[in-house]
C-alpha cells in the first residue's frame, strides 16, 4: 500500500462518524419508564377531554372522532426521539397505556392492547429509518404510523369493530386518524422533546446534545 493510500485510508477512519450503539442502557430504561408514566398521566388527563371531543366531533360528522386520538399516541414518538434505540417508542407506549389503565378509564384492558398496537406502529416507522433520522417530518410520520396502527386495530377489535361501518365511516376515521397523529403526537411530541432538551433534562442523550449544538 503506498504512503498516500494509507494516509487517506488513516483520515477516513478518524473522520467518519462512530457507529451507533443501539444496546440500552441503564439510563435508556429508567428515562422510558419515566417517559411512560408520565406520559401515561397525559393520557389520563386527556381522557375526559379528548373523549368529550371525540364523541361532538363523531355526532357531528361519523369518523370525525379521530382527530383528537393523537394524544393518545404520543407515547411512541416521544420514546423514540428520546431514547432512540430499537423498542422505545413500543415500550413508553405500553407503559403510558398500562399506566392510564390502571389508574381508571371507560377502556378498560383494552386500553393496554391499543398501546401495544399503536407503539409498534410508531416503533415501525423509526426502524424504517433505522434508527438514524429523527427530525420533525420523521416524529409526524411516526404519529401517522401510530394512527394507522390504531385505525386497523378498531377495524377488527371489540364487540362493534369499524368493518361493521359504512366505507364512508372508515375513510373519514382514518383521514382524521392520519392528521391527528401527525400533529398532536407528532409535532407536538418533537416540541416536547426540544423542551425538554432546552432545560438539559436530556444532557445524557442525542436529542440533548443535538440542542446545546443549536444554541
Amino acid at each position: 500500500m503506498s504512503t498516500s493510500t494509507h494516509r487517506s485510508v488513516t483520515e477516513n477512519a478518524t473522520t467518519a462518524p462512530p457507529a451507533r450503539k443501539l444496546k440500552w442502557r441503564v439510563v435508556d430504561i429508567v428515562v422510558a419508564a419515566v417517559l411512560g408514566v408520565a406520559t401515561g398521566l397525559i393520557f389520563w388527563a386527556w381522557n375526559g377531554a379528548g373523549y368529550a371531543w371525540f364523541g361532538a366531533a363523531d355526532a357531528l360528522t361519523p369518523g370525525l372522532g379521530g382527530i383528537a386520538v393523537g394524544i393518545w399516541l404520543l407515547g411512541g414518538v416521544l420514546g423514540g426521539l428520546v431514547i432512540r434505540k430499537p423498542g422505545a417508542a413500543l415500550v413508553v407506549e405500553l407503559i403510558a397505556a398500562i399506566v392510564s389503565a390502571l389508574i381508571g378509564n371507560v377502556w378498560g384492558i383494552s386500553t393496554v392492547l391499543s398501546g401495544l398496537v399503536q407503539g409498534l406502529g410508531a416503533e415501525l416507522i423509526f426502524a424504517l429509518f433505522l434508527y438514524r433520522r429523527f427530525t420533525l417530518p420523521v416524529a409526524m410520520l411516526a404519529g401517522v404510523g401510530a394512527a394507522a396502527a390504531a385505525w386497523v386495530f378498531e377495524l377488527f377489535y371489540g364487540s362493534s369493530p369499524n368493518i361493521l361501518k359504512s366505507v364512508e365511516f372508515n375513510s373519514i376515521y382514518l383521514g382524521t386518524l392520519v392528521v391527528s397523529g401527525a400533529l398532536l403526537a407528532g409535532l407536538v411530541g418533537w416540541l416536547l422533546v426540544r423542551a425538554l432538551a432546552s432545560t438539559g433534562a436530556l444532557s445524557r442523550f442525542a436529542a440533548g446534545r443535538e440542542a446545546r449544538q443549536e444554541v
